[in-house]
């Protein structure tokens, strides 16, 4: 007898994110991996969540899909030693 394969939707860790005590939380979790496209990934579902795309993108003079391309998994996110971090934290 064949079995059915499980129906799942996908996983959007964004829904969850709707106070500053589960997005730190959550950001804690991910810096922990040191894993750059986990991080990239995690910043792009925090945008997501606490401000929307679009508005990240046009305070970051980017595209909406350029912004999802750079916080992506498979992204470019560089993280440069001589920006201040606290200023895109605010």
């Amino acid at each position: 007898m064949k079995t059915m394969p499980a129906k799942t939707r996908p996983f959007d860790p964004a829904t969850y994110l709707d106070n500053e005590e589960g997005i730190a939380a959550y950001l804690n979790e991910v810096l922990l991996s040191n894993d750059p496209g986990f991080i990239a990934d995690a910043l792009g579902v925090v945008a997501r969540a606490a401000l929307g795309m679009a508005t990240v993108a046009r305070d970051a003079g980017l595209s909406r899909g350029g912004l999802y391309w750079t916080l992506g998994q498979d992204g470019s996110l560089e993280l440069c030693s001589n920006s201040d971090p606290k200023a895109y934290l605010a």
